[in-house]
């Protein structure tokens, strides 16, 4: 995958040049376009990341707005649409989603379900004919993401990767530093993404499902290594998986996960993601000095520091969301490319692999 080159024309959104102090929402500021120019967003599943977050945050948005659902609980559909005011011709189940093909309200499909069902669901969606942005981790195998990608391209329609991260100010900040040289080169990344996850009877702790901590908060520090390297890893060294709670995490599924990842140039990231601790930062060594972001993926409060200066752009939740989807939509109507297409998540599930291989063998796996 030519990341590199994907990355150096990622962002079309002006950027101060260095770490200044700019509001992150003149980073999407823009005329509010008329109701019927914004596009409708029909979400796919109704659990917590929609309920609180995503329908929240398109409240929010200037360029889409909660068009539908789509739900296999019915009493979840008649509280959405009383609180939303959702048509009940925008109201689907997952046996007649395919009608979405024949609704002119809804222009983008978002699959906010279980890692094992993202697959599945993205094609049905791509195959109604409407653009699709599906939640990450984008699959439990890069075989699911490449025939995810491939039903978008089949259908003419776009595919993103709620990758809300790419679209944040202080990870634009950071990676302007790196990407511009501007300490130098990269020498080492070591980064970190976890919390205490309490729940014992969700997808989180089952394999089939796409459980295990490497799917879910594992993607966060498998992107800032790759984000803070500006580089993509040329194998696995080396990969630690154990569970602290093996009682909750049975079968060998990863509660946490500790990797090497070996960039060009000799350049090591070292990572590692947990259910077990709260943990969350970022560290880019550099030639002439350190990039260091704590916390660097979270809703709210990600902030840093360098030797060229503070790394802090405020806001609050669900701004990130919002943001994303707003920067999203106007890439669709303006027929540019999606700022986070699906190979970007395809190829964190491929590093994901490396890494599972890598713990089962304990060999270097190259990537």
């Amino acid at each position: 995958m030519k990341n590199l080159s994907r990355r150096d024309t990622l962002k079309t959104i002006s950027l101060v040049s260095g770490i200044g102090l700019v509001s992150p929402f003149s980073l999407f500021a823009c005329a509010d376009p008329p109701k019927d120019k914004k596009l409708g967003v029909a979400l796919v599943g109704l659990g917590y990341y929609s309920t609180d977050l995503l329908a929240p945050a398109l409240q929010q948005t200037k360029n889409c707005y909660l068009a539908g659902i789509v739900t296999g609980t019915p009493s979840k559909a008649e509280a959405w649409k009383e609180k939303y005011n959702i048509p009940e011709k925008n109201i689907y189940n997952y046996n007649n989603m395919d009608g979405i093909a024949e609704n002119d309200d809804i222009d983008v499909i978002y699959i906010v379900l279980p890692p094992s069902m993202h697959m599945e669901y993205t094609i049905k969606a791509a195959n109604t004919g409407k653009h699709v942005w599906c939640e990450k981790p984008m699959a439990v195998t890069a075989e699911e993401c490449q025939a995810m990608i491939d039903a978008c391209k089949r259908n003419n329609v776009t595919l993103s990767i709620g990758y809300r991260c790419q679209h944040e100010p202080n990870t634009l900040a950071y990676q302007d530093i790196v990407k511009n040289e501007k300490l130098g080169k990269v020498k080492a990344v070591d980064c970190a993404a976890g919390y205490r996850e309490n729940r014992t009877d969700h997808w989180k702790q089952k394999k089939e499902m796409g459980g295990g901590v490497i799917y879910d908060m594992g993607v966060y520090a498998i992107q800032g290594a790759r984000l803070g390297s500006n580089m993509e890893p040329i194998a696995v060294k080396s990969a630690k998986i154990w569970a602290e709670r093996p009682e909750i995490y049975q079968d060998g599924l990863g509660e946490v996960v500790e990797a090497e990842l070996e960039f060009p140039g000799g350049v090591i990231g070292k990572i590692k993601t947990s259910f077990y601790e709260n943990t969350n930062f970022l560290t880019v060594t550099c030639e002439e000095g350190k990039i260091e972001i704590e916390p660097f993926s979270s809703y709210a409060g990600n902030k840093g520091k360098s030797p060229l200066g503070e790394i802090n752009y405020p806001y609050e939740i669900p701004w990130q969301q919002a943001n994303q989807m707003d920067m999203d939509a106007l890439a669709i109507m303006e027929g540019r490319p999606m700022p986070v297409p699906g190979e970007e998540g395809l190829q964190d599930i491929k590093i994901v692999e490396a890494i599972l291989k890598s713990g089962e063998t304990g060999e270097r796996v190259a990537i």
